[in-house]
């Protein structure tokens, strides 16, 4: 396993890292997850990502007790904050309430001290972006956080962050959690610039386009045991489902082919190719398929693979 600086920051994160939406707490059995979780660290993933809402905090336990056998300082976890936690007014949001609450309820689930970064998973536009970054602020300097990141915060909300908190003398973020892969790449235009400008990495979630890219959705066949079955994240999936995106599929799988490696493996090396994104965040219900994720971390692309998937992308 390869890992690479988070942001302008000294941290180092994998390649590669363990996501737990949709399946820890949920659809993956406790016991399964654990062991998958194992394995990956075993593989060399030290980068852990949860949030409060992944199952209003189930998943944290789980991912919490799994890691709880390696010593603290081996392995980097994230949480975040905004998705409703309850039905009250403020139950919600990025609040200086809100955020202090939910770090709090979290490193409990997690059974933890610190959590080494937290992300503001959305922009909230009805508290002031200084509010939320002096509150992240206070928790960094009371040792709960170590790290300040966003989750798709557009380019425009990236630069106001960074000059709110450069004005106040507040911690930078110093990561952002967007979607990217092969057939959603809205960040390169702008998002990318602007946090290389300020030193900001992307940690990218849905590598795989919700297995789009791993080749088992067949002209919008759904599996009865996969991710689209499921009724949470199945337009999440069958948003990729389109005529263009499976013929380019299609064609990628022959690269990969070509190349004697799997079309996963294929698409992780090529978001990774990416010098501004840090890691690639991915899900694994099975231990089997965190293994078979880490190899996208070993391929090294080529110019001229890399020329022949933008002709198929473009």
């Amino acid at each position: 396993m390869k890992y690479r600086r988070l942001g302008r920051s000294g941290l180092k994160v994998s390649e590669i890292s363990l996501g737990s939406w949709l399946t820890y707490g949920k659809s993956v059995e406790d016991n399964t997850a654990e062991k998958t979780i194992h394995k990956a660290y075993e593989l060399g993933i030290n980068f852990f990502d949860s949030a409060n809402v992944y199952e209003r905090g189930e998943a944290e336990k789980v991912m919490g007790k799994a890691l709880k056998e390696y010593p603290r300082e081996s392995y980097v976890i994230t949480t975040k904050a905004f998705g409703p936690m309850g039905d009250g007014p403020n139950d919600r949001g990025l609040s200086r309430k809100h955020i202090f609450e939910q770090v709090h309820n979290s490193l409990k689930r997690l059974d933890l001290d610190y959590v080494d970064v937290f992300y503001c998973h959305r922009y909230d536009k009805e508290t002031p972006v200084d509010e939320t970054l002096r509150v992240i602020d206070d928790l960094i300097r009371q040792g709960k956080i170590l790290y300040a990141g966003v989750s798709e915060w557009s380019a425009a909300q990236i630069e106001e962050a960074v000059g709110i908190a450069d004005k106040y003398l507040l911690d930078r973020i110093v990561v952002n959690q967007p979607l990217y892969n092969m057939l959603s790449r809205n960040i390169e235009k702008e998002v990318i610039p602007v946090s290389e400008k300020y030193g900001i990495s992307q940690v990218v979630y849905s590598p795989l386009g919700q297995g789009m890219l791993t080749g088992k959705y067949k002209s919008g066949s759904v599996p009865e045991d996969s991710r689209a079955a499921n009724d949470e994240i199945n337009s999440s999936v069958t948003n990729y489902f389109s005529e263009t995106n499976f013929a380019k599929v299609e064609k990628l799988a022959a690269i990969a082919k070509e190349i004697d490696t799997t079309l996963p493996a294929l698409a992780l090396a090529w978001v990774l190719r990416q010098p501004n994104v840090a890691s690639a965040l991915v899900g694994a219900s099975r231990p089997e398929q965190i293994e078979a994720n880490v190899e996208g971390a070993k391929l090294e692309l080529s110019a001229d693979v890399v020329e022949k998937i933008e002709n198929i992308l473009a």
